[in-house]
């Protein structure tokens, strides 16, 4: 870190002097929503944006005084003429993190059947025939599920869906 000004300390509970002088993951310790590890020495965001790429927003839990907070996060680089290129993390507070009832309105009844059944280890064919619809339909159910919890995988879903207490 080599500025932290006092809209970072109020976002944060961390003073500049704890801050300035160590590396960003240190300080941050930032995870995604899901828990994944986002901040460490090897940040492919920082790596990115030093190559000029452009990156999106993104939201993540960093570790602040009282405990994990959600952020918005903009990374930039200032490239300085003759001078290796800065790389700047533009904190925000997070929007709220998704109360379950609206998690729960992003399933429908069925889907929520569907993802039930998934929790338990039952396969496609085996919940098409619990749930009286044909495979291709179940199928289908557990790609909008994936489609709506942004998962790629079953197993994926099913941890997210426990997460946000859908299951």
């Amino acid at each position: 870190m080599v500025a932290w000004n006092e809209a970072a300390e109020r976002l944060t509970g961390i003073s500049a002097e704890a801050a300035i002088g160590r590396p960003c993951w240190d300080v941050l310790h930032g995870v995604s929503e899901r828990g994944d590890l986002v901040c460490h020495p090897g940040c492919s965001n920082a790596r990115l944006a030093r190559e000029g790429f452009p990156l999106s927003c993104s939201r993540m839990l960093i570790m602040t005084a009282s405990g994990r907070k959600l952020v918005s996060v903009s990374t930039i680089t200032v490239n300085r003429t003759g001078e290796e290129p800065v790389v700047l993390n533009v904190l925000r507070n997070g929007y709220a993190i998704e109360p379950t009832k609206k998690a729960m309105q992003r399933l429908t009844r069925r889907q929520i059947d569907v993802l039930q059944c998934l929790a338990v280890g039952e396969h496609v064919r085996t919940i098409a025939t619990r749930l009286g619809i044909t495979e291709t339909t179940a199928r289908n159910h557990v790609a909008a599920i994936l489609r709506r919890l942004d998962c790629h995988s079953q197993l994926e879903v099913v941890a997210e869906a426990r997460r946000l207490e859908l299951i």
